[in-house]
């Protein structure tokens, strides 16, 4: 792992580089969702499906991984996170970045490519939303879910989620939660609760390739992810039969069948 700093307040930022080290290989950056990792995309298998053909930058987002963990809600808000990606594209020596994002890191790809759209080659985006996010993370994952991390850490938010979901989460996904820090995390689902969202006349003035990507079952997503493609001039969509949410990023034959495409076609080799 490398690290780098966001010189906006300081914070330390992990990440990797994977895949292809032929000279001319493109770039893809891959970012994990809330209370995951980097690990995930190894985990599911991401890092050797697409490693043969493009260089992969994977980083841990703030609060997640092996990346600082601050405490304080403010230090979660999206200019943050957009300077994190923006400082790890630069320590990675990258100009322009094919951009993988899913949820949280969804929605960050997005508040990246109207930010600095000269760097963003091409936007895929898995489960993503560009609503305003009170009350997501409840719905993401059950009533109280602050309260439950800041009281019982991550074991007993795992535990009550599970409960909540009547059934066990993947073991990939397990133990990049249980890695976490619990209360970087709370202060990360407070922040989020904030986000005001991009509106539709912002995306319209978004001149990056799009895909939108989410499982049918997606509830809290698959019509914002509709949202996205309909915003967007020239945005693809794609909606992947029979997964939902959590289920959508470990479909990985299915997500590939839809984002390479996407991905060869605005490779320059």
């Amino acid at each position: 792992m490398s690290v780098t700093t966001n010189p906006a307040d300081g914070i330390r930022l992990s990440y990797s580089i994977a895949g292809s080290d032929e000279k001319n290989a493109p770039d893809v950056m891959l970012v994990h969702g809330s209370a995951l990792s980097s690990s995930v995309w190894r985990g599911f298998g991401y890092v050797r499906a697409l490693g043969d053909r493009y260089r992969l930058i994977l980083p841990d987002l703030r609060g997640h991984g092996r990346s600082d963990t601050p405490h304080e809600p403010d230090a979660y808000a999206m200019d943050r996170i957009v300077g994190d990606l923006l400082a790890v594209l630069d320590a990675a020596d990258v100009e322009r970045v094919h951009y993988v994002g899913y949820s949280f890191g969804a929605r960050a790809g997005l508040a990246l490519a109207l930010a600095a759209p000269d760097r963003v080659a091409g936007l895929v985006l898995l489960g993503g939303s560009a609503r305003p996010q009170r009350g997501a993370m409840d719905a993401m994952f059950f009533r109280g879910c602050v309260d439950v991390l800041e009281r019982d850490g991550m074991e007993g938010f795992v535990r009550e989620w599970e409960r909540q979901r009547q059934e066990p989460v993947d073991a990939a996904t397990r133990a990049a939660f249980l890695a976490n820090d619990p209360l970087a995390l709370a202060a990360y689902f407070r922040r989020s609760d904030l986000e005001p969202g991009i509106d539709d006349e912002a995306l319209a003035a978004l001149d990056v390739p799009t895909i939108a990507v989410a499982g049918s079952e997606d509830h809290m997503r698959v019509d914002d992810t509709r949202a996205i493609s309909r915003a967007i001039p020239g945005a693809r969509l794609a909606v992947l039969r029979g997964f939902d949410h959590a289920t959508t990023v470990a479909a990985l034959p299915e997500v590939l069948s839809v984002i390479e495409p996407f991905l060869e076609a605005r490779t320059v080799r």
